[in-house]
């Protein structure tokens, strides 16, 4: 999993947004509490690479957050509502196959009605997919674990199905 946060800092400095994660976010310690709280989450598939033997190779994985996230607390905009929802964060892909994050983000869609996710104003692909998917910007919020570059552009889809009112 670090391997895969350390190639999506690389990839995101060569796309000219260098400082979303610099080269310290994700943390270590973020990864290992994500896994220890039982919200880090993995895409995988099975591929044999030829030798007829079958292993899980991993395509992305993200943190999924469930409650009401410290860093949506104050918003310079506002969220489409305050209905209980996720947040997905620490989303990388490893490169293996096209639109693995767009799958991450499609399958949080379907297993939970509303989600909140941000991203850095230079993080044109991660943009891309949401507008993709049909996020609504909100508006900015501020890290509050960060000391520079703490704005995020925030985003949010809320499906309510049948006339549900969740």
């Amino acid at each position: 999993m670090l391997e895969t946060l350390a190639r999506a800092r690389r990839l995101m400095a060569e796309a000219g947004n260098p400082t979303q994660w610099g080269t310290s976010f994700p943390r270590r310690s973020s990864v290992e509490e994500d896994i220890r709280l039982g919200r880090a989450f993995l895409l995988v598939d099975d591929a044999d690479g030829g030798t007829g033997i079958v292993h899980e190779r991993q395509l992305a994985q993200f943190a999924l957050c469930e409650g009401d996230d410290p860093s949506y607390v104050s918003i310079d905009g506002a969220w489409l509502d305050d209905d209980p929802y996720v947040a997905v964060h620490r989303l990388a892909s490893t490169g293996l196959r096209p639109r693995s994050a767009r799958t991450c983000l499609e399958w949080v869609l379907e297993a939970h009605p509303n989600v909140r996710i941000d991203t850095h104003r230079n993080n044109h692909a991660m943009r891309h997919i949401l507008a993709g998917l049909g996020f609504t910007f909100c508006g900015t919020i501020l890290l509050p674990d960060r000391d520079e570059d703490r704005e995020r552009l925030a985003f949010q889809r809320h499906d309510r199905h049948g006339g549900d009112d969740r």
